[in-house]
């Protein structure tokens, strides 16, 4: 089968695609033929070698996938031949989503909803339990919340925006002014132009803010924080606050850490089902040109996700 693999660590074009064995599924295990794998920015910091999750190259990036189970191995009775799932596989350990076929586990993966395509689904499972465990397993939002999303209109941030909005939560978003319109169409109450004006004064008091840029917004963001507030950090190495500085300021400061869960899953494909949640697919690249997509999203630009298909 064909995959994306790098010998060494570098920019987009240390990726290339070679033939590598097709896996075999063990005990537990399901094969699954990939129909699109999504890019996330952990691709790219591990690629770079910034993000060290998988020790020296070569290996095979990627976590995301969706695609049509081609066997099950001893053990699995919950999914067969021909199920379309969707998952987000191994993280933090290696996932090897860059290919042709996969081995999850069942505990990795969900039945793909009728409502999405393949590449929709594949944007789904990291963008989304990244989200969902911070909003609802973190900060446990719920109706009447202000609740500010950071990077509102990249790809955990505009899935956030809509799980804050099932939540009953009212939600406002950091975007850039040409993103507003987007965000609008996804049931943000109230937008803030970053280049424009200041989140701080235009955005306080909020219960949660869920950053997604860490930096100098970790102490911006607190500030805007009622007392008591939570502030939910994606940026683990650099939150921009310590829990300590944040305690110092009456607030709390927490970071998600994703993991596969099919029950959050579960929750998420429940919201698709029910029109509640959407995907926005920005760009869609052929495998062969994954150093495109990377380049792409290291731009910094892509409104939700980029997905990438054998």
């Amino acid at each position: 089968m064909r995959a994306v693999t790098q010998s060494a660590f570098g920019e987009p074009s240390v990726l290339r695609v070679t033939e590598v064995d097709r896996p075999e599924p063990g005990p537990g295990q399901v094969l699954v033929r990939v129909e699109a794998a999504a890019y996330n920015p952990v691709d790219a910091a591990v690629r770079a070698g910034a993000f060290p999750l998988l020790g020296d190259p070569p290996f095979t990036v990627g976590w995301d996938v969706a695609g049509v189970v081609e066997e099950a191995g001893p053990g699995v009775s919950a999914y067969a031949p021909g199920d379309e799932v969707l998952g987000l596989l191994g993280f933090p350990a290696a996932g090897n989503a860059y290919a042709e076929f996969v081995l999850a586990s069942p505990n990795e993966i969900v039945r793909r909803p009728a409502g999405l395509t393949a590449p929709e689904a594949a944007g789904l499972p990291l963008a989304g339990l990244t989200a969902w465990q911070a909003l609802v397993g973190i900060a446990r939002i719920k109706e009447g919340d202000r609740v500010l999303v950071h990077r509102a209109a990249g790809g955990v941030g505009h899935l956030a925006v809509q799980i804050a909005k099932a939540r009953g939560a009212y939600v406002l978003g950091t975007a850039r002014a040409d993103k507003h319109e987007f965000l609008r169409g996804l049931g943000a109450d109230a937008l803030i132009d970053y280049t424009a004006e200041d989140f701080v004064t235009a955005a306080r008091p909020v219960d949660v803010v869920f950053d997604l840029v860490g930096g100098e917004y970790g102490q911006r963001s607190a500030a805007t924080l009622k007392p008591g507030g939570l502030l939910v950090s994606a940026l683990g190495g650099n939150p921009g606050i310590t829990p300590q500085e944040a305690a110092a300021l009456g607030v709390r400061l927490q970071i998600v850490s994703v993991r596969p869960s099919a029950p959050d899953l579960a929750e998420l494909t429940a919201l698709v089902e029910a029109g509640r949640l959407t995907v926005h697919v920005d760009l869609t690249v052929p495998l062969a040109e994954a150093a495109k997509a990377h380049e792409q999203g290291q731009a910094g630009r892509t409104t939700g996700k980029i997905v990438l298909v054998p």
